[in-house]
C-alpha cells in the first residue's frame, strides 16, 4: 500500500460464535504482509448496577472481571489462528459506541488496516449493526476491509474502482491511493489486478430519449476516450494490463457489479469522502445498495488528508441502573 502494513486490527463482533473465518482471512493478510494482527473487542453494553453499589468497588470489580473474560476469549481465538508464524496481540476495552471504539483503538494502536466481518445481507449482529458498519466506514481514517465472503483468498482478482472525473468532491489523489492499495493487495495475495470505471455521458434518461442515435454514439465515444486518457497513465504506472481495464458505459453500481462477476473479483477497492457520509462513494446510487448487492470483500479507502471526527478519549463503561432498580425508581416517581 502507499505505506507499509505493519499492524492489522480485526474488530471481533461476537465472541461466542464458532466460525472465525473472517479472522482467518485477517490472519492470512497479516502473514502475507508480515504484519502483527491485533484481535480487538469493545464491551459496549450497559453495566447494570444497584443503588448500593454506585461509587463503590463492586462496579470496578465487575468491569475488571468482564474485561478479563473477554481477554481470555481473545487469547483462545488467537491460539486457534496459530501463532507459530503470526504475530498476534489482543486488546479489549470498555467503550462506546462501538464504531468509535474501533476508531479509537485503531488510532491508539497505530494500525494500518481495520478488518470487520460483514456478511452479505446480515446486519443484525448485536454488537455491530448495519448503522454501525456505516458509521465506521464514514468516520474511520484507516482503510477498512469488510469481509463479506468467508472463503480464504486463493490468487484473488483485485478490482480497483476509479473515478477520474473526481465527482462528488473526490480529491485528485484518491484514485492513486486506491490503486496503491489494490496493487499491494494483488502483489501480497498473488492475484491479478483489475481496474473499473463507469462513465455515463448523458446521465439524464429523458435527455437520452430525445438525442438521436448518432449524437448519442458520438457522446459515448468521446466519454470513453476521455476516460482512457485520464486513467491510462495511472494504470500504466500501476501495471494494470490492457485486458484488465474495464471502462464501460452505464450506472456505477451496475457496471461494478457486472465487472465483479465477470472477473471473479474477491476484493473491490473503493474510495470514500467524508463530507457527506458515503454519498460521494458512488455516482447515481447509494453505497448501501452496493454493500448489499456485492458478495465480494470490499476495501474502503479515504483520501490521504482525511481527518478523523472522533475523540481519542475512550468513554469507558456505560453505567445504568438494573431493571429492578429502574422499575423501583419509576414506581416512586
Amino acid at each position: 500500500m502507499s505505506h507499509p502494513v505493519r499492524r492489522i486490527l480485526i474488530a471481533i463482533k461476537d465472541l461466542d460464535r464458532r466460525d472465525f473465518a473472517a479472522e482467518q482471512k485477517a490472519a492470512q493478510l497479516a502473514r502475507r504482509f508480515d504484519a502483527e494482527l491485533c484481535l480487538f473487542h469493545a464491551l459496549t453494553g450497559p453495566l447494570y448496577v444497584e443503588a448500593v453499589s454506585i461509587g463503590k468497588q463492586p462496579i470496578a470489580k465487575t468491569e475488571a472481571e468482564a474485561l478479563s473474560a473477554v481477554k481470555t476469549r481473545l487469547g483462545a481465538i488467537a491460539a486457534h489462528l496459530g501463532t507459530n508464524d503470526l504475530k498476534v496481540s489482543t486488546e479489549a476495552v470498555w467503550d462506546y459506541p462501538s464504531q468509535d471504539a474501533v476508531i479509537r483503538a485503531a488510532k491508539r494502536l497505530e494500525v494500518d488496516l481495520v478488518v470487520v466481518d460483514c456478511p452479505r445481507h446480515i446486519h443484525t449482529a448485536p454488537w455491530f449493526l448495519h448503522f454501525t458498519d456505516w458509521e465506521l466506514l464514514r468516520k474511520c481514517p484507516v482503510p477498512v476491509l469488510l469481509i463479506k465472503n468467508h472463503a480464504l483468498y486463493q490468487h484473488p482478482p483485485i478490482l480497483a474502482a476509479l473515478d477520474p472525473e473526481h465527482a462528488a468532491g473526490k480529491p485528485v489523489t484518491l484514485d492513486l491511493e486506491i490503486l496503491h492499495y489494490a496493487s499491494k493487495l494483488a502483489t501480497a495475495l498473488d492475484g491479478p489486478l483489475h481496474a473499473v470505471h463507469a462513465f455515463n455521458p448523458i446521465p439524464d434518461m429523458a435527455a437520452r430519449e430525445i438525442i438521436i442515435q448518432e449524437r448519442l454514439t458520438a457522446a459515448e465515444d468521446q466519454a470513453y476516450n476521455q476516460a482512457h486518457e485520464a486513467l491510462d497513465p495511472l494504470l500504466d504506472k500501476t501495471g494494470v494490463t490492457q485486458k484488465h481495464r474495464h471502462i464501460e458505459e452505464g450506472f456505477t453500481v451496475d457496471v461494478i457489479e457486472n465487472v465483479v462477476r465477470a472477473t471473479g473479483a474477491q476484493i473491490l477497492v473503493m474510495g470514500a469522502v467524508s463530507r457527506s457520509g458515503l454519498k460521494g462513494l458512488l455516482i447515481g446510487n447509494t453505497a448501501e445498495r452496493m454493500l448489499d448487492r456485492l458478495g465480494c470483500d470490499m476495501l474502503i479507502v479515504k483520501p490521504a488528508d482525511f481527518r478523523q471526527p472522533v475523540s481519542e478519549i475512550p468513554r469507558g463503561a456505560q453505567i445504568a441502573p438494573s431493571p429492578a432498580l429502574a422499575a423501583a425508581m419509576s414506581a416512586l416517581a
